[in-house]
């Protein structure tokens, strides 16, 4: 194990016993300080974090908090084997996220009310879905949009990946079938558990992906409608890419605003909303670049480094939070700089992969398996391809459609909805532009929209020239499908298909059973 990238043989690290780890990686003395020093400031957050006695309450009365002691080791996994440059963007976007979430849980049970707060404490609190664009507070300086949603579950299996197990078994105890998406069904299970924080003066929840969404959404507005919470309902239209549901969809953003105006007694406030534009537009034009170096020999934000990070600032960000737009330049500055000197994040790329279709949330950092094991390069996900269009920054009238095409590119709402145009042809344009000669598949064997397209996909990436890599998972749900049979996955093809060896044998098969 040593300074320089590939020089480590990351698998004798996972100690098949009690611990995860029989040690932290060594990566050369000034990268292992760096990336010491930002693991203990990390587990600084979290004892500050533990000092508000509210904090401690919710800890200890909420079962899905248990998962947040894996905050430094989830971390630790997205960012194996990288160095210099590639380590301090994991490092800062990661950092930046887990502060983000604290704040977000702090909020959360100060306005609590089964830890004892009053429904006055929540009262400038607008609840949103997990998986909904949160644009529209973007013109409420007063009030704050938040999501129980995504402090509860969605997080939880990013860290843990049997966090909702527990959950899912409780739904399907009370009759929803076990083929339903698990990100919607651990949902419903929560609320019927009695694991909901109750905070807030009106929820607007959005008809995000599927059917397993919808139904989710059901069970969570009658949980907040007996608790004095009123719901509205924004309908984005499904066929989002034609021209005629626009002004539909727009006026969808009206109505949704003129509810939370009602219910809060707040107007909409358009000099603070085109001062998120503005934030919105940072992200956008600077992950642009980052994509842009992508299509070269040379890609720096590719991965974990741009997986969760664009999609938290895409969706929950959406330009109220300064610090996230700062990040942006300083990752680009770093990104530029790395380009220029032709570093690269393994000793060896083999392939360039498109990584396309609904990702396992309970193993988001198998991408970096990817690149670590088999030096499949992994350019981006399907997720993180969502709306990078300007956005106006002083029409009033031109920002309702601009809020409602962003309501439409939400992630994976943008890809599993519109036709398939924007599910297979895109793919194979993105193939081309960014010269992959290689699409991992992610099969979430839940996700009727996806699974649906089986045949079409294995034919045009026949036509397409494209090795396609099929992945089968079942999102929240390790049981169904364990990580080491996503590895098993690529390692069939990798060696049974294109005949190739690995670039770091310990990692082909190992033992990471105690990995959280």
């Amino acid at each position: 194990m040593g300074k320089a990238v590939g020089s480590s043989q990351l698998g004798k690290l996972y100690s098949g016993d009690k611990k995860v780890f029989k040690h932290r990686e060594w990566r050369g003395i000034k990268d292992t300080w760096y990336d010491y020093t930002r693991w203990l400031g990390i587990m600084a957050m979290l004892g500050k974090f533990m000092l508000h006695p509210k904090n401690v309450k919710g800890f200890f009365r909420y079962r899905w908090m248990l998962n947040y002691l894996a905050v430094p080791m989830m971390i630790d996994k997205h960012s194996m084997g990288l160095r210099g440059p590639q380590l301090r963007i994991c490092r800062e976007e990661y950092d930046l996220v887990a502060s983000d979430v604290a704040k977000l849980l702090t909020k959360i049970f100060s306005m609590d009310q089964n830890l004892g707060a009053k429904p006055e404490k929540s009262k400038h609190v607008v609840l949103m879905d997990e998986n909904e664009m949160t644009n529209i507070m973007c013109g409420f300086p007063n009030l704050e949009g938040l999501s129980w949603e995504t402090a509860s579950c969605y997080v939880c299996v990013l860290l843990q990946g049997d966090a909702m197990t527990h959950y899912l078994d409780v739904v399907q105890e009370c009759g929803m079938p076990g083929d339903v998406c698990p990100m919607p069904a651990s949902e419903a299970g929560i609320c019927i558990d009695g694991d909901m924080p109750i905070f807030g003066k009106c929820a607007v929840q959005c008809n995000t992906t599927c059917d397993g969404s919808l139904m989710g959404n059901g069970v969570i507005s009658r949980a907040l409608e007996r608790n004095g919470i009123p719901v509205h309902q924004l309908a984005t239209p499904l066929r989002h890419t034609e021209p005629g549901v626009q002004e539909y969809a727009a006026q969808e953003v009206r109505n949704a605003i003129a509810f939370i105006e009602e219910q809060t007694g707040e107007k909409f406030d358009w000099d603070y909303y085109f001062e998120c534009a503005k934030r919105i537009n940072i992200g956008a034009r600077e992950c642009s670049e980052w994509l842009e170096l992508s299509k070269t020999d040379y890609p720096q934000v590719i991965g974990n480094n741009i997986l969760l990070y664009r999609e938290t600032e895409y969706m929950a960000i959406a330009g109220k939070v300064p610090a996230f737009a700062e990040l942006d330049k300083k990752i680009t500055k770093m990104a530029t700089e790395a380009y220029k000197n032709k570093t690269m994040l393994a000793k060896e790329y083999r392939h360039r992969a498109v990584i396309w279709g609904v990702q396992s949330q309970f193993y988001t950092d198998f991408v970096a398996w990817l690149l670590n094991c088999w030096g499949i390069l992994p350019l981006f996900d399907m997720l993180t391809m969502v709306s990078l269009d300007p956005i106006s920054e002083n029409d009033r009238e031109q920002a309702y459609y601009d809020m409602a095409h962003q309501y439409e590119n939400m992630i994976m709402r943008n890809r599993t909805h519109g036709g398939y145009e924007v599910l297979l042809d895109d793919l194979w344009r993105y193939c081309e532009e960014f010269n992959a000669d290689m699409v991992i598949l992610w099969e979430h064997i839940a996700c009727k929209a996806l699974d649906g397209m089986h045949g079409m996909f294995e034919q045009q990436a026949r036509e397409h020239g494209i090795k396609l890599v099929w992945v089968n998972h079942d999102l929240y749900d390790p049981r169904v499908i364990p990580r080491k049979n996503l590895r098993q996955d690529v390692n069939r093809y990798m060696r049974s298909v294109l005949r190739e060896e690995p670039l770091d044998p310990t990692l082909e098969d190992y033992d990471d059973t105690n990995l959280w």
